[in-house]
């Protein structure tokens, strides 16, 4: 899969272009990449053309959108999934006529987006419609939040009717034209009033915009074109996600009544709590008890991490409140931005219960001169502890 441009480069645009900028540079690139500018070219050309112009339709999608910009300036391409919503990849022609028909109509001498997307006529492009997004919630360890990971879900979602084809009519038979709009979707309605006749239009209530009526609706789905059915999805989660981040996947919703786009499915990452490391950001925290002898004589022990364990040397003499870093093994940043790191949280274990053997030993200690600490020690073990108070 060829890797994708950067969306400024597409555009030929900075990163700080006002949304004048991206209009014009949009509007510039439609122009040259119009079907209408292709006659006479091959089938090659013409369909480097039509790429060149989906290209920039997405490119346009993204920044002309300041929630998709900030998150794109942000984490690049790997934002489409988080948030509120995706780029806009994989755009089809229907997608790029329903949201930037409006916007930008015919180019002078070229036809209109409907003649460019086979519509043709000059007649009004109908509404695609589109159906509910649903969410579901993903629960995530920390091993798989370190890894990222591959979801299979199984999704109770609404499909269109297989017998009618979401038509809604039995048999898929034909719809006929909606005899109270006579096909065109809109009541019109006249009013008379006191600064003369009124004129006010709204969506047909017999056929909801549509133009069309059932005959004999479908007894399979009850002419809503519409069933319930369970479906299995498969999701990447990329590394690095974080508890009550949403991730979008397009097109993987409820199915559109009456055909059209589906909706998507917001994904909700739930981490599950590690039971020995904690998480800070991009950091895991370990909290490290250590015996006496080993704090005061030093050693090697083991901790865990995403992965596995990490063999430690502890320093002899090592203070209760220290602080031990393992660099690079803690959680990848979901911007790409690197990863964090383990940080151990050293405390000293103090027996609660000791036999005659051992008092004999401690007490034996108990006068020694390393033992006791003096002022400077005292100065320099608090400056280290004083972390745990700010």
């Amino acid at each position: 899969m060829a890797q994708k441009r950067d969306y400024y480069e597409v555009l030929g645009v900075d990163k700080n272009a006002t949304a004048d900028d991206l209009k014009k540079a949009y509007r510039k690139l439609a122009i040259q990449y119009h079907p209408d500018k292709q006659q006479g070219k091959s089938d090659a050309e013409k369909k480097a053309a039509e790429e060149k112009f989906k290209e920039a339709a997405e490119a346009y999608n993204v920044l002309s959108d300041p929630d998709k910009r900030a998150r794109y300036d942000q984490f690049g391409f790997a934002g489409e999934q988080m948030g509120g919503g995706g780029y806009g990849g994989g755009m089809s022609m229907e997608d790029i006529l329903r949201q930037f028909g409006d916007l930008f109509g015919g180019f002078g001498g070229f036809g209109g987006f409907g003649d460019f997307f086979g519509g043709g006529g000059g007649q009004a492009q109908q509404r695609v419609k589109r159906g509910s997004d649903l969410r579901v919630r993903v629960k995530m360890t920390l091993n798989e939040v370190a890894k990222g990971t591959e979801k299979k879900l199984r999704i109770p979602r609404m499909k269109s009717c297989d017998h009618c084809h979401g038509t809604g009519a039995k048999d898929g038979t034909a719809l006929e034209t909606c005899p109270t709009c006579k096909g065109s979707g809109v009541e019109v309605r006249m009013q008379r009033t006191m600064f003369g006749t009124m004129q006010s239009q709204s969506v047909c209530h017999t056929c909801g915009g549509s133009g069309k009526r059932i005959k004999e609706t479908c007894p399979h789905c009850s002419g809503k074109g519409l069933v319930r059915k369970e479906e299995v999805v498969s999701i990447n989660i990329p590394a690095g996600v974080a508890d009550g981040m949403t991730l979008r996947v397009g097109r993987q919703g409820n199915d559109a009544p009456g055909g059209g786009v589906p909706g998507d499915l917001l994904v909700v990452i739930e981490e599950v709590r590690d039971a020995q490391l904690t998480r800070d950001g991009n950091d895991l925290i370990y909290n490290l008890m250590l015996d006496i002898p080993t704090a005061v004589l030093g050693g090697k022990v083991d901790v865990p991490t995403v992965d596995g364990k990490a063999r430690v040397t502890i320093k002899p003499g090592t203070q209760p409140g220290s602080i031990l870093r393992l660099r690079g093994k803690g959680l990848p940043s979901a911007e790409r931005y690197g990863t964090g790191d383990l940080l151990i949280n050293v405390m000293v274990y103090m027996p609660e219960k000791l036999n005659d053997k051992e008092k004999e030993a401690i007490t034996m200690l108990q006068n020694s001169e390393h033992v006791k600490p003096n002022d400077s020690d005292k100065s320099r073990i608090f400056s280290r502890l004083r972390h745990i108070f700010d």
